[in-house]
């Protein structure tokens, strides 16, 4: 009786042990290749970042900001002349 009961528990303890086994390299499986997904989106968007840093400085570019004062028709300055405070004097309304 001993000996059939140890046979039968330990084929139950395998089974249960094999299952266990099995679900849990499924799990760690699925989790890797979860995380292979994730880093390959971070590579894209850490791109797609560079790429739009890029762009970026291209268009705060000052070759830029000339070609839009252009069509403005600003004219170019001589010589600039600044109002003179003296210390004592006061502007009142």
């Amino acid at each position: 009786m001993n000996i059939k009961f140890f046979w039968i528990f330990s084929i139950l303890s395998i089974t249960t042990l094999f299952f266990f086994y099995v679900y849990q390299v499924n799990v760690e499986v699925s989790q890797r290749y979860l995380i292979q997904g994730y880093n390959k989106e971070i590579r894209d968007v850490s791109r797609e970042n560079q790429e739009l840093e890029i762009k970026r400085a291209q268009i705060n570019s000052l070759d830029k900001v000339v070609e839009l004062i252009k069509p403005l028709s600003f004219e170019k300055t001589e010589k600039i002349h600044y109002i003179r405070i003296l210390d004592n004097q006061v502007v009142a309304k």
